[in-house]
């Protein structure tokens, strides 16, 4: 069976979501194509139609957006950018981002439940950005949340799974698909999020910073898709405090003196 990724009436075979928000018009289908998504955020302000420089424009054929919310400072804004972003064609699929602190950008899930709440109502499918916390994912999805987008680390940071045991948690008890979103900053930490069961890693900034991005973005696709198969293989188990020959080196020496005495 052809492993996919289903959100909602949508399905995807990458696991790989980019963030856009960072990069150059001019690099923005680079990185898709070298990537291989299938799915890239949307930052409504990009998209204005008629506007100089629109992104839509560079978007590749057949790719699904994700228009976010970012800028939203309560639920009220997020849902106001949410049917802005219908209106210019950008579908309803939709990720909810309401940061109300502006240091470290992080979100605020009463807000966010409530905007969840609001635009899966009026029919989109809402996959909402928040911190990992199980009570308030449950919330999300008894409110009507397609997918949930915990925080690895703060938004930029690149510093990986900080929140890795909260993500954990979700992953094991709720029964909708976990995608880490932000704070990823290397291949390597993409890979153990697939490991652990993640549905999908979004990155942008780990890929917009490095030197070589085209390469980088390939690095982020080849990763998920090792982490992923390393999951869906089911991982051996680990010995506490003690090794094990990888080779039956006993059952050999104890047979080769046996031929010795013969």
């Amino acid at each position: 069976m052809p492993d996919e990724l289903k959100i909602g009436n949508k399905r995807f075979n990458s696991r790989f979501i980019l963030g856009s928000g960072k990069f150059s018009l001019d690099m923005t289908r680079t990185v898709m194509e070298n990537g291989g998504v299938e799915m890239a955020t949307l930052a409504v302000r990009r998209a204005v139609a008629g506007g100089e420089g629109n992104i839509l424009d560079y978007i590749p054929e057949g790719l699904t957006l994700l228009p976010n919310t970012s800028g939203a400072r309560n639920a009220e804004e997020a849902v106001r950018i949410a049917m802005l972003a219908r209106e210019l064609g950008c579908g309803d699929m939709v990720k909810v981002e309401v940061i109300g602190d502006s240091r470290y950008l992080l979100p605020d899930n009463c807000e966010t439940i409530k905007a969840v709440r609001a635009l899966a109502g009026e029919g989109f499918v809402v996959m909402p950005y928040m911190m990992p916390d199980l009570s308030a994912a449950r919330a999300m999805a008894d409110a009507g949340a397609a997918a949930i987008m915990p925080l690895g680390a703060p938004i930029g940071s690149n510093k990986g799974l900080l929140t890795k045991d909260f993500i954990r948690i979700l992953i094991d008890e709720l029964d909708l698909p976990v995608i880490v979103d932000a704070g990823i900053g290397r291949p390597s930490q993409a890979c153990e999020a697939m490991e652990m069961g993640c549905a999908a890693v979004m990155a942008n900034t780990a890929i917009a910073t490095a030197g070589d991005v085209p390469a980088m973005a390939r690095a982020f696709k080849l990763a998920i898709e090792a982490g992923r198969m390393a999951f869906l293989s089911k991982p051996g188990r680990i010995l506490q405090n003690k090794g094990e020959a990888s080779s039956p080196l006993r059952g050999f020496l104890g047979a080769w003196n046996d031929q010795r005495s013969d």
